[in-house]
């Protein structure tokens, strides 16, 4: 096998590693494109590129980055796929866009950009994993799913969304049902914050309404 083989193949290889990183951190929040995809998408772009440089030496007038402009626009159809939206929220695109990155990535590998391709990986790494818990710590998320399980009584809702008005929160969508005795109700509401306060002030404050019987909120 010729030496720069081996050199083909150590890029190959360097692609799935620093994808890996990437791709750890999202199967840890068990998302449906974790470890292996993105290994696979790093790889692939890795190999498109190695392709685009070297697999057609003798062609006259070759664009190596034709192919590489396939992997780019290609991967936004993987991306879409694992966006998906859970009734107000959309989940999904910071895994899409890691694929999209980890694309980058490895074709930057591809092309021999080795330090890029690592600034790019410990970039991303950073992003997912520590600004993640900086925005849980210091940025409280401005929208908020509530299901509250009720007594079902005249003016029980009421009294629920004038709590939730008076810190601060609208309501953007609600949907209630009734249990088959009628005397428990759920009601599932999607809230945005307004003001200063934080959700866990309006749930520790919904929690002491008399009648509330369960409280979930994610």
């Amino acid at each position: 096998m010729p030496a720069n083989h081996f050199h083909f193949i150590l890029r190959l290889f360097l692609a799935a590693v620093l994808a890996a990183f990437i791709g750890l951190e999202r199967e840890s929040h068990g998302r449906p494109a974790g470890l292996r995809t993105h290994i696979l998408v790093a790889v692939g772009a890795c190999l498109v590129m190695l392709l685009s440089f070297y697999g057609f030496p003798a062609w006259p007038n070759r664009d190596p980055a034709r192919l590489a402009a396939q992997v780019i626009s290609g991967i936004g159809f993987l991306g879409a796929g694992t966006i998906l939206r859970e009734g107000a929220s959309i989940k999904g695109l910071t895994t899409a866009a890691s694929l999209w990155v980890v694309a980058g990535i490895g074709l930057a590998i591809g092309a021999g950009f080795y330090p890029s391709a690592l600034a790019a990986t410990l970039i991303a790494v950073v992003a997912l994993f520590f600004l993640e818990k900086l925005e849980k710590r210091f940025i409280s998320p401005r929208a908020v799913s509530l299901a509250i399980t009720m007594v079902d009584r005249p003016g029980q809702l009421g009294e629920v969304c004038s709590v939730i008005g008076r810190y601060g929160f609208s309501i953007r969508a609600i949907e209630l049902d009734q249990d088959e005795e009628d005397t428990l109700a759920t009601a599932n509401l999607q809230v945005e914050r307004r003001g200063p306060a934080r959700p866990e002030q309006l749930i520790e404050e919904l929690r002491h309404i008399q009648g509330v019987r369960r409280l979930h909120w994610r």
